[in-house]
């Protein structure tokens, strides 16, 4: 007998993840690969998080730690926030969660209840809606575009708010255009929230990963935001599955009743791990590579233009290019399996992202060094002709 829960057949697959099935497959019958598809920083985890992950292992820190995470863990974060932004975040509002994806799952266990909706841009990290939609919330798209580079607004807001809203769930930068919002941008959305009383939830798990400016934390809109980050991208530890999250103090017990019964605990060696990463050794080896992103987005960007994408977000942060393809193709998801086939360059169609047109979109990673971003940008300008 095979019935699932009729909520499965409103959560699509991750279509890269099949994408990079498919690659690794090709890899292993002996084709070159350039991997453009999938979120994941190329660069190891720093020595030094790695080195107190082997101390902690060697000296028995096993066991489970406190279902919020370590207290010492905790503390740390909280001064970061301090450091990095000059806000005061206490450890007791911060979750150590099982990546972003599990604070995410922490916050709509807590929040969702069945058939409300919320608000996501159009394109965002898929994800997301599904995270929801898993824990019966509803997700209704907000159409976001170049006009309002990719982020929604307080009048986009108002106009697609219902009755039957529940809250928002933004991200900055956002996954897949790298667009940022400012503070200003976070506190007028934050504002329409409160006067519609919902929830606010923001995703700043690509901070550190900016170029032009920095980008600034929604905690410092107000305490009555939810805020979810992570130690996958800039601090290079996506395995290690860690992340964390701000939670508004009414809503700390709930979160943390969620914890003891939903994962017990994050991991305790990453928790040891991540210690680590706010040391001033592994922050000057991270800001060394934040240096390296930029420089492969200087060099992509202009090249991918000149062979006929066309690139409409600022790509301010992450390390995406979202690239208008429609010049070049009516379809992006054949276009993206025909460049795999064909160039052996891997990259994301739109239909990952959302509705929103997601035939004239495909999205490349610039996870990879500039020599085989060359080799990539070679590939594509032969398939075109260009």
């Amino acid at each position: 007998m095979y019935r699932p829960a009729q909520r499965l057949a409103d959560i699509e697959p991750f279509h890269v993840v099949e994408l990079l099935t498919r690659a690794r497959q090709l890899e292993a019958e002996g084709r070159d690969i350039i991997h453009m598809e999938v979120g994941e920083p190329d660069f190891p985890t720093p020595e030094p998080i790695a080195k107190a992950a082997t101390n902690a292992i060697k000296s028995g820190k096993t066991l489970y730690t406190q279902a919020l995470g370590l207290p010492e863990l905790r503390e740390a974060i909280s001064r970061f926030y301090d450091q990095r932004y000059g806000v005061s975040v206490p450890a007791s509002r911060i979750a150590v969660t099982n990546g972003a994806s599990g604070a995410l799952n922490l916050a709509f266990a807590c929040l969702a209840d069945p058939g409300s909706e919320w608000l996501l841009t159009d394109p965002g990290y898929p994800c997301n809606r599904h995270i929801l939609r898993a824990f019966e919330g509803r997700p209704q798209n907000i159409p976001v575009g170049p006009e309002t580079n990719f982020q929604p607004t307080p009048e986009l807001l108002r106009q697609h708010w219902k009755q039957s809203t529940a809250g928002l769930l933004v991200a900055s930068p956002a996954n897949p255009t790298g667009t940022l919002l400012t503070l200003p941008e976070i506190a007028g959305l934050a504002e329409v929230c409160r006067d519609k009383n919902g929830h606010f939830l923001v995703d700043e798990i690509y901070h550190g990963l900016t170029y032009e400016i920095e980008a600034p934390t929604a905690c410092a809109a107000g305490d009555d935001i939810w805020v979810i980050n992570s130690f996958s991208k800039y601090f290079q530890m996506t395995g290690w599955r860690l992340g964390w999250m701000v939670i508004p103090e009414a809503y700390v017990r709930d979160v943390e009743k969620l914890a003891q019964n939903l994962t017990l605990c994050p991991s305790t060696p990453a928790q040891h791990a991540a210690l680590a990463a706010f040391e001033p050794e592994t922050i000057a080896i991270l800001e060394s590579r934040r240096s390296e992103f930029r420089r492969r987005r200087d060099f992509l960007a202009p090249a991918l233009e000149a062979i006929g994408f066309r690139i409409t977000a600022r790509p301010e942060g992450a390390f995406y290019l979202y690239c208008d393809c429609s010049a070049l193709a009516d379809d992006s998801f054949a276009l993206a399996k025909d460049l795999l086939e064909k160039t052996g360059v891997a990259a994301t169609p739109g239909l990952d992202f959302g509705s929103n047109q997601p035939e004239k979109h495909i999205r490349f990673a610039y996870t990879t060094g500039v020599e085989r971003l060359a080799e990539a940008v070679e590939r594509l300008g032969a398939y075109f002709g260009r």
